[in-house]
C-alpha cells in the first residue's frame, strides 16, 4: 500500500517508476492519494473561499459543506487522479482509478453537529460533510489485484445513511491517510508507505538531519509532541496501522528520485511493533 500525498503535486509521478518496478517483480500494489492541495487550487480558480473549522481542542480541519465537497471531489477525481493513472499506464502498469464509494468499498459515518469556530465565530455546524471511516469492503480491490491491475484509490467515502432526496450526494470527505491505513489493514498489506513532502518525523522541523528513524508504535504518545499539523495525523495513523498488524509502516519523503524503494530500504521514519 503506497499513499502519495496530494501536496506532492507533480512529484507524485516520482513514485510511479518504483510502482512499475514492484509490479514487474510480482508484487501486488495499491495506490492511495489525497487531494486537499489540488482542491485548494481549484477553489481559488473558482473563486470559492477556503473555510476551516477549529474544534475546542484546537484541531483545525477543512469545512466541507456541499459546495466544498463538490470542489474536493472534482480536485481529487477530476484533476489529480487522471494524470496519476495515465502516468502509470504509460509505464505499462494496468492502473484503474477508483474512489472509496465505488462498490461501497469504504463507508463512513458523518461527523455529528459540533460547536466549533468558523471565520472567527463560535457556532454549531450542522452541514459539514466530513466523516469517520466505519468499514472497508476489500472485495473490489482484491478482485482487481487478482486480475493483475493496480487500483489507484482516493476519498471520498460512501455514506450509507445519507437520505435520498435530502440534497446530499451520499459522499463524505475522509482523511486520506486514515483511508490508506484502513485499506492496508483490510487488505492485510505487508507494507504501508505514506509519502509526503517532508523526510519523515523531525525533532527539529527545520533540520532534515534530526530525522527520527524508528518509533516503537507502543510508545507513539512520546513522539506526538514532536509532530505538528498534518504530520501529527500521519504519525498517529501510522501507529494505528502498525498496532493493527501491518508489518512495515513508513513515513517517507516523496520528493526523491526513487521514494518508494528508498522507504522500503529504510529511508524515512519506520514504525515498529514490539521493539524494546
Amino acid at each position: 500500500m503506497i499513499k502519495v500525498g496530494g501536496s506532492l503535486g507533480a512529484d507524485m509521478s516520482r513514485a510511479c517508476a518504483d510502482i512499475r518496478a514492484l509490479v514487474d517483480r510480482g508484487d501486488s500494489v495499491v495506490v492511495v492519494h489525497g487531494g486537499g492541495a489540488e482542491a485548494d487550487r481549484l477553489a481559488d480558480e473558482l473563486g470559492r473561499p477556503r473555510r476551516y473549522l477549529t474544534a475546542p481542542g484546537g484541531r483545525r480541519s477543512r469545512y466541507t459543506d456541499a459546495a466544498a465537497l463538490d470542489v474536493l471531489v472534482l480536485g481529487m477525481l477530476g484533476r489529480l487522479k487522471p494524470p496519476l493513472v495515465t502516468e502509470l499506464l504509460r509505464l505499462g502498469v494496468r492502473a484503474v482509478g477508483l474512489s472509496g464509494a465505488d462498490g461501497g468499498m469504504v463507508t463512513a459515518r458523518r461527523t455529528p453537529p459540533a460547536n466549533v469556530v468558523v471565520d472567527g465565530v463560535r457556532r454549531v455546524v450542522r452541514d459539514d460533510l466530513s466523516g469517520r471511516i466505519s468499514a472497508v469492503d476489500a472485495h473490489l480491490p482484491r478482485t482487481l489485484l487478482a486480475a493483475g491491475y493496480v487500483p489507484v484509490i482516493s476519498p471520498p467515502a460512501y455514506d450509507p445513511e445519507s437520505e435520498a432526496g435530502s440534497g446530499g450526494s451520499g459522499l463524505l470527505n475522509v482523511d486520506a491517510d486514515r483511508f490508506a491505513a484502513h485499506l492496508a489493514v483490510a487488505l492485510e498489506a505487508d507494507w504501508l508507505i505514506i509519502l509526503s513532502n517532508v523526510p519523515g518525523l523531525l525533532r527539529d522541523a527545520g533540520d532534515p538531519a534530526s530525522l527520527v528513524a524508528e518509533i516503537p508504535c507502543e510508545d507513539l504518545a512520546e513522539y506526538l509532541d514532536l509532530a505538528g499539523g498534518r504530520m501529527k495525523v500521519k504519525l498517529r495513523t501510522a501507529g494505528e496501522a502498525c498496532l493493527a498488524g501491518v508489518p512495515h509502516v513508513v513515513l517517507g519523503d516523496g520528493r526523491g528520485p526513487s521514494p518508494v524503494l528508498a522507504a522500503r530500504a529504510g529511508a524515512g521514519t519506520t514504525l515498529v511493533k514490539g521493539a524494546r
